[in-house]
C-alpha cells in the first residue's frame, strides 16, 4: 500500500508523477526515488521467487544490500543494453519502462557482449570517509575545515543513512534527511570536496588504497544517459580513512522463519518512513532489543495496527512499554515466536508465540496471533567488513551482541554504528572526533599545520520516546520448536539465499568441524552474493552454543573478504576491452613503415616492422635481400621497443650487481655492458645493454616483451629483499626512439648525422656512448651496441623526433643504397653470430652455461639472483642440453622451429605384439636428444641452418644426428653456436 505524505514523511521519493515497471509480466506505478522492492510493497505484493533448493515461497527481508530473497534479473531495453541478473531487488532504481524478472537462486548470463561504457578515475586525497551518514557527515564537517582534499563516498542516492528511515528526528532544528541535505550543499560549496552518492567502496586494501564503484546511470531514463558511463570504478589513495559504514540488522532463528511477510524491523521503518509504502496491515514485532520498537511506531503512525510486541528480554525498560502502551499492542515480555502459519500463496497469515526463559527454554501455553506482517530484530550486526579488509581485528561486544573493531589500522579511524554505538548523539559526536583525528594526521604528513578546532558537536534532539543510550540486547540466537523435536531444525533458517537450516550446521558439527570457516565450506552458509551480511553472525553463535560457548571468538571469526558487494566484470574492466583490452602499441616511426608496406608481427603489445617486401616480393626473398643490405652495405632498423629502464640511487650499481650475473660496478661513466638476469633457480630471465650514465644513474635495455615483467622483478627485489638499497626505477620505454644503423657503411652514414665526434674504431669503441647533437639540432644519444655483429650505431632521441631523424637517416644513407629491416632480418643476422633471443633460444629451463655464455657469468662476485643455483646437482649434470647450431645435410632444407632431433639410426616405428605402426601421437614415445629453437635460411651462409639445444652439444660437435621431418628423418651436423665472423672482426668495421 502506497501511503499518503500525511502518514508517512516519504524522505526518499521526489515530487514526481508516477510511472510503470514490469515485474515477472505485472505493471505496477511507482515514483522517482523507488527501487523495485518499495514499488513492490506500495503494490501490495511482498513476495518474491522460491527458494534455491527447497522452493519454499519466500519475500523481501530487507531494505538494502543485505537483501537475501528478492534477487531479479532486469531485461534489456533495446538493442543497446543487456540483461543483468542476480540483483537484488532492494537496490535497483525503479525507473520508466523497466523490466524486471524473480530468479530463484541463480540467474543467467546474458551471452550477448556489453555495449555499455565502463570507466576508472583515480584520486589522491587527504581524507576519505566511507558512508553518508550522521557520522560521516559530521566527520566530513571536520575534516574539510582546513586545508584537506575531503571525499565521501555512500551507496545510497541521498545522504543521510538511517536518518532516511527514521522519523521525528531533528538536528540543528531540522528534519534529519533536510539536515544532512543542507550539510552536504554546504560541504560541496568548498573545491576540496567530492561527493559521491551510489558509490559502494568494496575492498579496502594496504597503504589506505580504497575501490569503489559508482553507479551513474542506472537511476536515469533511457534519453538522460548517452555518453555517460554506466559505471564508474574509483581508485582512492587516502592519507586517512574513516569508516562510518554503520550497522546491519539481524533476523531471527525460529521455526518457518522464512515466509513472505516475515521482515527486519528496520527495514519495515525503511519501507515507511523513505518510500511511503506499508508492508502489512496487520502486525507484529519480534526483538530482542530497544530498536523494534522505533518500528512499532512507525507501523501506527502508518495507520497499520500493531497486534503484538514479542521481546525476549524477560525485563523490558519502561519506554518501550510505554510505547506498547501508546500503539494499542500486546506486549509479551520473556517470549518468543516460535512458529508461524502460512495462508494463500505461502504468505504469512499467523504467528506462534511463547514464554523463553533464561536457558532458552520454552515456557507457559502457546498464543496464536493472526498477522500479515513480523517485524523482527535479532540486534544489530556492525558493519566491520572494510576495516576486517585490511587484516584489522574485530571482538565480541556482549553489550549489543555484536562484533566491533578492536582498534583501528594503520592511518583509519572509525565512526557511528561501526563502533557499536548506536544513538544518534554518539554519531555526531563521534564522527566530528573521527574528522578532527583524520585531518589533524593527515595536515601533519603534509607538513602544514591543521590548528586545532573547537569540538562542537551538532545539537541533536530525538523526538521520539527513546532514550539516546538503549538497554543491552538479549542474544537469542536458536528458538526452540515447539515440540522440541531436533528434526525441527530443518525448517530453522540461518542462510534465506542458500536455503541452509540449523540441521546443515548441525550435520557439519556431527562431522567434527568446529571452525566457522570450515562450517560456511560444508554447508555453503555466508557465500552467496550478499556475503552472509545477515546470516553470518548467527551461524557463528549457533556453532558456539553446541560447544558450549558463550563468546563467539572461540569458534573463529569469520575473515571478511573483498569485495563488499557483487562487482560486474565489465566495470573492473573499464575500457580496457574489445579492441582496447591489449591494445596494440606503435612507435613514432610506424607512419613511415606502414607507408613503405611493412609487414608487422606484435612482440608484446608492440606492432614491429616483421619485413619489408618489395612489390611481389615473399617474405624469405624480401628477408635475404634485407640481410644481405645490412652484411655488404648498410640498413636501418627501428628498435624504439625494447624496453628501457632508468636506474638511479646511490646504490644503482650495487642493486644492478645483485640482479645480473656479471659485474657493473666497475662499469664507466660513459661505457654500456651486455647482461644476464637469472631468477633464483639459475635459468636465464632476462638479458641486455645497461648503460652507466652518471655515478648513481643506470639505463637498462630489456627485451621488447619482457619490459613489464623486468620492471616488476626489479621493483620485488627493492622492496622486499633489498629494501635498504637506496635506489628507483623509471620505465621509459615509450620516453626515447631508438634507430639502428647497420652494416659496413653505417660509420659513414653516422658522420653525416653526427658530424660533432669521432666516430673512428678508437674514437669511439665498442659499448661506448655519447651524448651530443645531431646535424639537425637534436640532442641524441649515440651507441655503438651491435646485435647483429656488424658495426653498429643506436640513435637515441626524444619520441617526438623518432619519425624525423629516421627519414634523416634514410636520406644520410641512400647514396649506400641503405635498406630498412624488420625483425625477422634481425633474428636471422644475431642466429647467425649465436646471439639467444630470451623466451625463443630459452626456455625457462637454460641456465647462461647451456647458452654457451659462461663468460658473463662472475667469477669474483660473492652473491648474485641465481649464483647458489649454478652448483646444484641438476643444474651442473654433465648430460644438460647446450644450445648450438645444426646445419642440415641438405642445405636446401629448413627445419621447422620446435622440430625434435634424434639419434642417428632411430627407428621411426614402434613395435607391439609383431604389428609395426608409424611414429604418431598415441602410438608410443621416441626419446629425443634436444629440439630446435630457431632457424633460418642465411644469405651469408649460403645455406639453411639453425640453432638447438641438444644434451652435450658442445661436446658432440661435428656429430651427425637426425630430425624426424614429414614422418622420415633427415640428417643434420651439430656445428659451433657462433657460424658467422667467429673473431668478431666485422664489429668495429
Amino acid at each position: 500500500m502506497r501511503l499518503s505524505p500525511e502518514h508517512s514523511p516519504r524522505y526518499g521519493l521526489a515530487d514526481s508523477e508516477p510511472f510503470s515497471i514490469t515485474v515477472d509480466g505485472v505493471e505496477i506505478e511507482a515514483y522517482d526515488g523507488d527501487t523495485v522492492a518499495s514499488a513492490l510493497i506500495a503494490s501490495g505484493r511482498i513476495h518474491t521467487a522460491e527458494s534455491m533448493y527447497r522452493h519454499r515461497p519466500r519475500g523481501i527481508l530487507a531494505a538494502g544490500i543485505e537483501e537475501p530473497n528478492g534477487l531479479i534479473t532486469v531485461r534489456s531495453r533495446d538493442a543497446h543494453d543487456i540483461d543483468e541478473t542476480m540483483l537484488p531487488v532492494t537496490t535497483v532504481p525503479a525507473t520508466p519502462g523497466l523490466e524486471t524478472l524473480f530468479v530463484s537462486g541463480q540467474g543467467a548470463l546474458d551471452p550477448r557482449p556489453d555495449p555499455a561504457l565502463y570507466d576508472h578515475k583515480h584520486r589522491h586525497v587527504d581524507v576519505l570517509i566511507v558512508g553518508a551518514g550522521p557520522a560521516g557527515i559530521a566527520a566530513a564537517r571536520s575534516a574539510l575545515a582546513g586545508q584537506c582534499r575531503v571525499a565521501l563516498l555512500d551507496d545510497q542516492p541521498l545522504p543521510g543513512g538511517s536518518l532516511l528511515s527514521t522519523r521525528d528526528v531533528e538536528i540543528d532544528g531540522l528534519s534529519g534527511p533536510e539536515w544532512a541535505r543542507t550539510e552536504i550543499e554546504k560541504l560541496e560549496k568548498n573545491s576540496d570536496f567530492t561527493y559521491l552518492p551510489r558509490t559502494s567502496a568494496f575492498g579496502c586494501y594496504d597503504a589506505n588504497y580504497v575501490i569503489a564503484v559508482e553507479n551513474r546511470t542506472d537511476h536515469l531514463p533511457r534519453a538522460k544517459r548517452p555518453g555517460v558511463s554506466r559505471q564508474r570504478m574509483w581508485q582512492f589513495r587516502a592519507a586517512e580513512v574513516i569508516l562510518a559504514t554503520g550497522a546491519i540488522e539481524r533476523p531471527l532463528v525460529f521455526k518457518n522463519n522464512d515466509r513472505p511477510g516475515i521482515m527486519l524491523a528496520s527495514a519495515v521503518s525503511t519501507y515507511i518512513n523513505r518510500y511511503g509504502a506499508l508492508p502489512g496491515h496487520r502486525a507484529a514485532l519480534f526483538t530482542t532489543n530497544d530498536a523494534g520498537y522505533e518500528s512499532a511506531l512507525d507501523l501506527a503512525a502508518a495507520g497499520a495496527k500493531v497486534a503484538a510486541i514479542i521481546d525476549a528480554r524477560p525485563s523490558v525498560p519502561e519506554h518501550c512499554r510505554k510505547i506498547a502502551r501508546e500503539v494499542g499492542a500486546a506486549l509479551y515480555a520473556g517470549s518468543a515466536v516460535i512458529d508461524t502459519d502460512a495462508g494463500e500463496g505461502g504468505l504469512l497469515s499467523a504467528v506462534t508465540v511463547r514464554g523463553l526463559n533464561d536457558n532458552t527454554e520454552l515456557t507457559s501455553e502457546a498464543k496464536h496471533i493472526e498477522v500479515d506482517l513480523l517485524a523482527v530484530s535479532g540486534g544489530y550486526s556492525p558493519t566491520v567488513h572494510l576495516h576486517t579488509h585490511r587484516q584489522g581485528k574485530t571482538t565480541w561486544n556482549t553489550d549489543i551482541a555484536g562484533f566491533v573493531p578492536v582498534s583501528p589500522v594503520s592511518h583509519q579511524h572509525h565512526a557511528g554504528a561501526l563502533t557499536g554505538k548506536y544513538s544518534l548523539e554518539d554519531a555526531l559526536e563521534e564522527g566530528h572526533r573521527a574528522g578532527i583525528e583524520a585531518r589533524e594526521k593527515a595536515a601533519e604528513a603534509k607538513g602544514f599545520n591543521a590548528g586545532k578546532l573547537k569540538r562542537e558537536v551538532a545539537e541533536a534532539a530525538v523526538g521520539t520516546s527513546l532514550p539516546l543510550d538503549r538497554s543491552p540486547v538479549r542474544p537469542v540466537w536458536l528458538v526452540p520448536a515447539n515440540d522440541g523435536d531436533a528434526a525441527e531444525w530443518n525448517e530453522h533458517f540461518v542462510d534465506l539465499q542458500r536455503d541452509q537450516a540449523v540441521a546443515e550446521i548441525m550435520r557439519a558439527y556431527g562431522a567434527g568441524m568446529r571452525s566457522i570457516e570450515h562450517i560456511k565450506r560444508y554447508t555453503s552458509i555466508g557465500t552467496a552474493n550478499d556475503q552472509g551480511k545477515t546470516s553470518g553472525v548467527n551461524a557463528m553463535a549457533i556453532l558456539a552454543a553446541a560447544l558450549g560457548e558463550d563468546n563467539l571468538e572461540k569458534v573463529g571469526v569469520s575473515n571478511y573478504r573483498a569485495p563488499y558487494t557483487p562487482v560486474p566484470f565489465g566495470v573492473i574492466a573499464g575500457r580496457e576491452r574489445g579492441d582496447l583490452f591489449d591494445p596494440a602499441r606503435l612507435t613514432s616511426i610506424h607512419p613511415w613503415h606502414l607507408a613503405h608496406g611493412a609487414k608487422f608481427e606484435d612482440v608484446g603489445q608492440w606492432k614491429r616492422p616483421w619485413y619489408y617486401p618489395q612489390g611481389a616480393e615473399s617474405m624469405d626473398a624480401a628477408v635475404r635481400r634485407e640481410c644481405a643490405a645490412v652484411r655488404e652495405s648498410v640498413g636501418f632498423m627501428d628498435g624504439t621497443t625494447l624496453g628501457k629502464i632508468e636506474i638511479r640511487g646511490k646504490d644503482a650499481a650495487e642493486f644492478l650487481d645483485r640482479v645480473y650475473t656479471n659485474s657493473f660496478r666497475l662499469l664507466k661513466v660513459g661505457m654500456g655492458r651486455y647482461g644476464v638476469m637469472c631468477t633464483p633457480d639459475g635459468m636465464i630471465f632476462d638479458d641486455g645493454v645497461t648503460m652507466r650514465l652518471a655515478d648513481d644513474r643506470f639505463l637498462m635495455t630489456t627485451t621488447s616483451s619482457g619490459a613489464a615483467k623486468v620492471l616488476d622483478h626489479l621493483e620485488e627485489y627493492s622492496q622486499t629483499e633489498w629494501p635498504e638499497l637506496d635506489v628507483t626505477f623509471t620505465s621509459v620505454t615509450e620516453q626515447y626512439a631508438t634507430i639502428t644503423v647497420a652494416g659496413p657503411k653505417s660509420r659513414a652514414v653516422i658522420e653525416k648525422l653526427v658530424p660533432n665526434i669521432d666516430v673512428s674504431a678508437k674514437g669511439f669503441p665498442f659499448m661506448a656512448f655519447r651524448d651530443t647533437t645531431l646535424a639537425s639540432g637534436i640532442p641524441a644519444r649515440v651507441c655503438r651496441i651491435s646485435f647483429s655483429g656488424e658495426l653498429c650505431f643506436e640513435i637515441n632521441v626524444e619520441a617526438f623526433y623518432g619519425l624525423y631523424v629516421w627519414e634523416a637517416v634514410e636520406e644520410a644513407g641512400r647514396e649506400f643504397g641503405i635498406t630498412p629491416y624488420g625483425t625477422e632480418t634481425m633474428h636471422v643476422l644475431r642466429a647467425e653470430k649465436g646471439f639467444i633471443i630470451v623466451g625463443q633460444d630459452t626456455d625457462g629451463t637454460v641456465t647462461p652455461q647451456d647458452a654457451g655464455m659462461d663468460w658473463v657469468v662472475s667469477k669474483k662476485k660473492e652473491e648474485f639472483l641465481g649464483k647458489r643455483s649454478f652448483a646444484r646437482a641438476h643444474t651442473a649434470a654433465p648430460g644438460r642440453r647446450h644450445l648450438v647450431s645444426v646445419l642440415p645435410v641438405d642445405r636446401r632444407l629448413r627445419l621447422r622451429e620446435g622440430a625434435q632431433l634424434v639419434e642417428k639410426g632411430t627407428d621411426l616405428t614402434v613395435r607391439d605384439a609383431d604389428v609395426t605402426t608409424p611414429l604418431l601421437p598415441g602410438n608410443g614415445q621416441i626419446e629425443d636428444i634436444g629440439f630446435v629453437t630457431s632457424s633460418y635460411d642465411s644469405v651469408a651462409l649460403g645455406r639453411t641452418f639453425a640453432l638447438a639445444l641438444i644434451e652435450r652439444g658442445r661436446e658432440r660437435e661435428g656429430e651427425i644426428i637426425s630430425s624426424p621431418v614429414d614422418g622420415r628423418l633427415v640428417d643434420v651436423e651439430i656445428g659451433p653456436l657462433c657460424l658467422f665472423d667467429p673473431e668478431g672482426e666485422r664489429r668495429d668495421g
